[in-house]
């Protein structure tokens, strides 16, 4: 870099040269500093840019140099910017600071924080160039748009800090404190700063100082060259401000002593302020995901576990502490009901397609000790503010009690509440199942219809009570008469059916006679007296050229059985 005094001509300018002196102070400062730095010339041509600058914007080497500084702002942002700049170039302005957009190599608008001033010729008083800051606030910007998206209360917007260059040069006892240094600490710009260090220490939080102290002794003597510190340090109007601090030794001595260090300082107090309301925030956050009443798992991009609260921790058996990195699979095995198969992996087709999902309906947790509950719940992805997919969060619920009830009812619709066996809506179901399946090449079926005998008289004399206990008795007879395939049913009051698969009308009359036996066979006694019962039984086939009513025509054989006497069977008239 060409030192400015020889680009504006002053050269016999003695601030220039105190400026410029031995190996220019103006050019290390600048090329030392953390954030981009530009000298802008009163035509408003680009004198000089550090290589943060260059950095920030994507730029080459010297790829500005002789520009026209306005072609660096964003057109929308332009006007704003210039008119800033010629006041503070008229004198009309102390000095430039404000947020607005430059163009980044690539084409994409850069949110900075633009702060200049301007140069003066002490011996005339001639504006000579401006000097300007610029800080990479992108990052800040985004992170505050990301905050007032998802956070409707955050209804403000970080703001950027200003950023102060200082020079420490221990050989000359010289320190250089920049006006924004000052500005952000309150300090006025003709004030002296006593450089002592002690008074410096004296502005800290007392929790900072020996941590502070520590590192910059270690600094001092060649040990670490930190990049980055933060501490508090006391506004002048009495309130504490939070410092982060970049810098770093540029010279040092033959034993490896710092004897030089350049850096900048940054008002980080609202960004410590947004960072301690997001971590109360998550807190909250926290908490009420432990407070209630379902489980919930959240994964990374690579389905494995970042959080479990205590239910899911009591649903699935493993603690929190157990499951965090694991995959999600290990830790929330679910299964179908119906099969045992794994089920489908909502949170893997989540993450996927980026579409929530819920969990099927006969999902069974398979719990660390071998337990397993039925549950329900979704699978959601969670996204980034620029809508990247970076994990999901599984939400799920116990829904055992829920499935019993629901197989309860479900029970209660098919079966007769008194005998346990299927009642007629479900026999309906399975006898035209059993026609469908017996058609024209089907195996053939039978079908029993079964009519107490003397079962009034039970009712009549020993009450209702008696006869429900030897219906029951009766169901279980007939229960034991069945094959294991065989489909029995109550159909209301003392009727009964026995449909019989796979079955020729020979065998069907060899299971409707021990139907017969079985239930003659029945001794019942109720308050001292005994009964006897009878049972008489007609037979249907259900065959593909079978048509019309099975239960009717065994029904009416059935009548005919009772007809010729009583515990007997009647096979279905043919059809004619």
């Amino acid at each position: 870099m060409a030192d400015p005094a020889e680009k504006t001509g002053e050269h016999a300018d003695a601030q220039v040269f105190r400026f410029d002196q031995s190996g220019a102070l103006l050019r290390k400062v600048m090329e030392s500093a953390a954030v981009g730095m530009a000298l802008v010339g009163i035509d408003r041509r680009t004198i000089y840019v550090n290589r943060a600058y260059e950095t920030m914007l994507g730029l080459a080497p010297d790829e500005r140099l002789g520009r026209p500084s306005e072609e660096a702002i964003f057109a929308d942002d332009r006007a704003t910017v210039m008119l800033h700049f010629e006041q503070v170039v008229r004198g009309e302005r102390a000095e430039l600071r404000l947020e607005c957009r430059m163009n980044h190599k690539d084409g994409q608008p850069l949110w900075v924080l633009i702060t200049a001033s301007l140069l003066r010729s002490d011996s005339t008083g001639r504006p000579l160039y401006v000097i300007v800051q610029i800080i990479n606030i992108d990052r800040q910007k985004r992170a505050e748009a990301a905050l007032a998206a998802s956070e409707s209360r955050w209804n403000h917007a970080l703001e950027s800090a200003g950023q102060g260059v200082w020079d420490h040069d221990v050989r000359r006892d010289d320190m250089f404190y920049s006006r924004m240094w000052r500005r952000m600490r309150g300090i006025p710009d003709d004030e002296d700063v006593d450089p002592a260090q002690d008074k410096w220490l004296a502005r800290l939080h007392p929790d900072d100082v020996p941590r502070v102290l520590a590192t910059v002794k270690k600094q001092d003597h060649g040990e670490d060259g930190y990049d980055t510190l933060e501490y508090r340090e006391r506004h002048r109007d009495g309130h504490w401000m939070w410092i982060l601090s970049r810098g770093r030794p540029v010279e040092w001595d033959a034993e490896g002593n710092a004897l030089r260090t350049i850096g900048t300082d940054t008002d980080i107090t609202r960004l410590k302020a947004a960072e301690t309301e997001l971590a109360e925030e998550k807190e909250r956050l926290r908490v009420t995901l432990e407070s209630i009443g379902e489980g919930v798992i959240s994964t990374d991009a690579d389905e494995r576990v970042t959080f479990m609260n205590p239910v899911a921790e009591a649903m699935t058996g493993w603690t929190a502490g157990e499951a965090l990195g694991r995959p999600l699979q290990q830790v929330f095995v679910a299964k179908s009901e119906a099969t045992g198969e794994p089920a489908i992996d909502q949170v893997k087709a989540c993450l996927a397609s980026g579409v929530a999902g819920e969990i099927e309906d006969d999902v069974i947790l398979a719990a660390r000790d071998g337990t397993g509950r039925g549950v329900s719940g979704t699978a959601a992805p969670v996204r980034t503010g620029n809508g990247h997919v970076v994990g999901a969060v599984l939400v799920f619920k116990d829904i055992t009690d829920t499935q019993e009830q629901q197989r309860r009812l479900a029970h209660s619709a098919n079966h007769d509440a008194l005998t346990g066996l299927p009642n007629r809506a479900a026999f309906a179901r399975r006898l035209a199942e059993a026609m469908r399946q017996a058609g024209p090449d089907g195996q053939p079926a039978a079908l029993c219809f079964i009519d107490l005998d003397r079962f009034k008289p039970v009712n009549d004399t020993a009450g209702h009570a008696a006869g429900d206990a030897l219906l029951q008795k009766v169901a279980q007879a007939i229960r034991r008469c069945c094959r294991a395939n065989d489909f029995a049913a109550r159909l209301g009051g003392d009727e009964f059916v026995l449909l019989l698969d796979d079955c020729t009308l020979a065998n069907a009359r060899r299971v409707a006679g021990k139907l017969v036996a079985a239930v003659g066979g029945i001794d019942f006694a109720w308050n001292g007296a005994a009964y006897r019962i009878g049972a008489s039984v007609g037979i249907a086939p259900i065959t593909g050229e079978t048509g019309g009513d099975p239960l009717a025509a065994a029904d009416a054989a059935c009548y005919e059985a009772k007809a010729a006497g009583r515990g007997r069977v009647a096979m279905a008239s043919p059809r004619r």
